[in-house]
Parts: structure tokens; sequence; C-alpha cells
């Protein structure tokens, strides 16, 4: 039976890499998926994935308006939300001595900001059971030269992640977040060549993580194969920071 048969589910950021792959995977579980991102059209597109299907719809995480239009479609045609996955988040380059407030406030502003008013707003369409995955990083916790804004950010993932699980037990809603490494996405391919050989060689299996890969974490951590797990974090990282 699939994973996620008759699930309502909502991806932030699920346009392409990490968030694409969970929206496909989510699908092909049996879910109806809610897709937003900035790219996708803006007429509502059903496309067919194994049992489930995608309702793609153009919004910006960071925007509150653009988010509670999406709320409200998913009330009026469905009532709820089963499944809630937060990827939207960005990351941008800067050295202490370079950090300005724009740089400051465009990272936390949709990793922190937009990740806690997203998840607000779901909740008043979640019931009990329900499931919420954040999509952290392991850059949360390790230093890594010239992210030290971007893993501040997901360092506050993490500890939303720990707090809300802890305030949503009551209502048996489990929180927990999917930290990947170093993945093959658009994102990864704007380092420098520096750093990406820098990077190749602190993975001890020796690649980048694949989109899919976490899409099949988060897959677990939305499921009812984790119904015993909340307040966890789950590393994709081919154990770069794990050894």
């Amino acid at each position: 039976m699939s994973r996620l048969s008759k699930k309502i589910a909502l991806v932030v950021g699920g346009s392409s890499g990490i968030g694409g792959a969970i929206v496909e995977r989510f699908a092909m579980e049996g879910a109806e998926v809610y897709a937003t991102g900035r790219s996708v059209v803006e007429k509502e597109r059903r496309m067919k994935q194994a049992d489930g299907v995608v309702h793609a719809i153009r919004a910006d995480a960071s925007d509150m308006a653009d988010m509670e239009r999406v709320f409200a479609a998913i009330r009026a045609e469905r009532g709820r939300i089963d499944v809630l996955a937060i990827n939207a988040g960005v990351a941008e380059f800067a050295t202490l001595g370079t950090i300005s407030a724009d740089h400051f406030d465009r990272i936390l502003g949709l990793n922190v900001k937009a990740l806690l008013f997203g998840t607000q707003g779901a909740l008043e369409l979640m019931s009990r059971g329900g499931a919420v995955v954040l999509v952290g990083s392991i850059a949360g916790f390790i230093g890594t030269k010239g992210y030290g804004v971007y893993g501040a950010s997901k360092a506050a993932v993490r500890s939303f992640a720990r707090t809300w699980a802890n305030e949503l037990a009551e209502r048996g809603i489990r929180v927990n977040v999917v930290s990947p490494g170093p993945t093959d996405t658009a994102m990864f391919d704007a380092v420098s060549d520096e750093m990406r050989e820098a990077v190749m060689k602190s993975i001890p299996l020796g690649r980048l993580g694949r989109p899919e890969e976490v899409a099949t974490a988060t897959l677990f951590l939305a499921s009812e194969e984790s119904s015993f797990i909340t307040g966890a974090e789950l590393c994709v990282d081919g154990g770069m920071a794990q050894i």
C-alpha cells in the first residue's frame, strides 16, 4: 500500500531540486500534493504521478499574502493538510567582513521567518496525526567559511523543530528535520570550484547527494513508518558531518 495514500500534502518550495524531488516522491506514494514555488505556472496544473496528484501553485514563500492564498485554496478544495514539508530556502556566500543588512534580511527572511509563519499558517489546517518535515542543513552545526548567516538560519530551523515537537505533541502532530549535506542541485552549482573540490574531499562516500535521496528520507519522516519519531534530525550527508 502507498505510504501516503489519501493524504493531503503541502510542499513549500517544491518547484525544483530537493523540493521538486519531494513533491514527486510524495505523489508516487499516493498523496495529493500542493506544491508551491516562484517558478511554477500561475494557473493550477495537475500532473498524474503514480497514485497521487500534484497541484502546482506559483507563490513566494516569503510573501505572507501569497501563502494565505495557498492556504485558502487548500481549505476550499480539501479542507485539511496531513503532511507539511517546508523546503524553501536560499544560500549566499558572505564572510563576516562582507555581510550586509540586505544579505542578512534575505537569508533570515526566507529560511527562518517564512518557515515560521508558513508552518503557523498550515497548522490551522492540520488535525491530529499530522506530520511536519522541515528541510534544514548540516550547515546548521558545522562552520562553513562564508556561510555564517546561512548556517545560523539552519540552526534556527533545528531549534524550531525541537520546540514545536514539544508544543504540538498534545495534538499528535510530529515535527522533524531532514538535513542534507552537499546535494547535486542548482544551489550547489553556485559554489566556487575551490569550495566544490574541498567539499568533495570531505564526504566519506565520495560523491554529492541526489535530491531523490533527500526525498526518500523526507518521505520516511512524513509517513507512519516514523510514527514514534518527533523532534529529531535525520542527516542525509554521505557521512560528511557524522564521522
